[in-house]
């Protein structure tokens, strides 16, 4: 059959990899094993890619899996970070272990836990069944937490423990909407009419309970918004962002927040279906505005680099779940590219801060200084990443940010006085930060092994290439998901 054959590898490839890197992952070359695994995985990705722009939409595996042109664009987009980081890691895991950071044994579980985690997401991402998505959810936040605890200090196991805690009581709210909706289903669909089936659950929407579905996407909205970080439910992300190792910060940020999101996405278009209305969207709306204002309004309080950038990517997935909060065309199709921008942007943020903190010895921004002066590659990485994830143009965070902000207008205007206030108070409060970081007197030392530099120049170069200008074939696929979105 057409596309199980590529989706098969995209699943398999990370697992088997991960199975590999439980045996091998404290020996020389686990690293190259890491980045060959993910290097393979995006490799398929392209190759499921090209079947479903081929093709179109598709049912795998006795339905279990779906493919279409929103969930295959994240599939892409999770396996190309996935790569970068994996080559990040390499020089940056060896650093942490000649500094007696890391021990073999926790190099070994490191290694494995990235596949098994990549594994996760991307199953989360494919399948069609709302039972194994909400598994898949449940595994990632395990092996995270394994990943952010691995420096089994007090810190990161404090951090750890909440994120398990905090995300744990998200998930078990998931599982109930989830029950719900199959409740629902169930007396449409039948015993045997695959209740959990989002393909079947899509094309009955419109005949579902539409109390049962609206309470359903209140728990589910809970539930994965906890893993998406929406405040009040974003306590845990600051801290597993500063104590985990950053390249574990930065598939946090640029991916994990990214399918827990599609997660809800996936919820809205049905309970939009059932209602009718715009419920679930003045939910998103909502909630996307209070995760704006408050992250604004602490970064200005952040000591620790990695936390700072840790409350703007709570900031900017409140911006995107506005978009799609507010539906329609135009804004889906900002909210989609906003994700892609964020995702590359910010883990090319935490590529150059790893090292940053590497060098100076510490994460305590006032204790990091003079970064141009001692590393101008890293200072440089470190200055236009911030620029980008702030909105300057021409990168592509502007332009989705734009885009966003005069849908506002229209359709919203109260919403964007709300929306330029926060925007203006955490330029203010990042910039300020990170540029004495980049242009104080050095405090920072060289280090033993050359750092990555290549996944952060490509990263912000195809951020930059999106905000002047969006390939066709490019531009045709958000429109496609967009259209899905609705």
């Amino acid at each position: 059959m057409s596309g199980a054959f590529e989706l098969a590898l995209v699943l398999a490839i990370p697992f088997v990899t991960a199975l590999l890197l439980g045996l091998v992952g404290h020996r020389r070359g686990a690293a190259e094993i890491n980045a060959a695994g993910s290097l393979l995985t995006l490799l398929a990705a392209g190759m499921l890619t090209a079947s479903v722009i081929r093709d179109g939409p598709m049912t795998l595996f006795d339905e279990q899996f779906f493919v279409d042109p929103l969930n295959v664009f994240m599939i892409a987009l999770t396996a190309f970070v996935g790569l970068t980081t994996s080559l990040f890691s390499r020089p940056y895991m060896r650093v942490e272990l000649d500094h007696g950071r890391l021990s073999a044994g926790r190099l070994r579980l490191y290694h494995s836990m990235y596949q098994m985690f990549m594994c996760t997401m991307l199953v989360a991402l494919s399948t069609n069944n709302l039972g194994i998505l909400w598994v898949a959810m449940e595994t990632a936040t395990l092996t995270t937490v394994l990943l952010v605890a691995l420096y089994r200090t007090p810190a990161s196991l404090e951090a750890a423990w909440k994120y398990f805690i905090l995300c744990g009581v998200g998930i078990a709210q998931a599982l109930f909407g989830t029950i719900l909706i199959y409740f629902a289903a169930e007396r449409v669909l039948g015993h045997e009419g695959g209740a959990l089936l989002w393909t079947h659950l899509d094309a009955v929407k419109t005949q579902l309970e539409p109390t049962v579905l609206s309470l359903a996407f209140v728990f589910l909205f809970i539930g994965y918004g906890t893993k998406t970080g929406l405040v009040p439910l974003h306590n845990w992300l600051p801290d597993a962002h500063a104590e985990g190792p950053t390249p574990v910060s930065a598939v946090l940020s640029g991916l994990l927040l990214n399918v827990a999101l599609y997660a809800i996405i996936r919820s809205k278009v049905l309970v939009d279906g059932a209602l009718s209305s715009h419920f679930a969207g003045n939910l998103m709306i909502g909630f996307g505005l209070l995760t704006v204002v408050v992250p604004a309004f602490y970064l200005s309080r952040q000591k620790d680099i990695k936390r700072l950038f840790g409350y703007s990517s709570i900031e900017h997935m409140g911006i995107i779940t506005f978009a799609f909060g507010m539906g329609g065309p135009v804004a889906s199709y900002a909210g989609l590219l906003h994700m892609t921008v964020h995702s590359l942007t910010k883990s090319a943020i935490f590529f150059a801060v790893g090292h940053a903190a590497q060098k100076a010895g510490t994460q305590v921004i006032e204790d990091i200084r003079g970064l141009l002066k001692l590393s101008p590659v890293i200072g440089w990485e470190l200055m236009i990443g911030t620029l980008a994830i702030l909105g300057m143009p021409p990168f592509g965070v502007f332009t989705s940010e734009f885009m966003i902000l005069t849908t506002a207008i229209k359709h919203y205007p109260w919403a964007t006085p709300i929306l330029l206030i926060s925007l203006g108070v955490a330029f203010a409060a990042m910039f300020g930060k990170v540029q004495g970081m980049v242009f104080g007197k050095p405090t920072a030392q060289r280090l033993p092994h050359r750092p990555a530099l290549i996944p952060v120049f490509l990263h912000l170069g195809l951020v930059l290439m999106l905000g002047m200008w969006i390939p066709p074939y490019l531009a045709d696929w958000y429109r496609q998901a967009a259209k899905l979105i609705g």
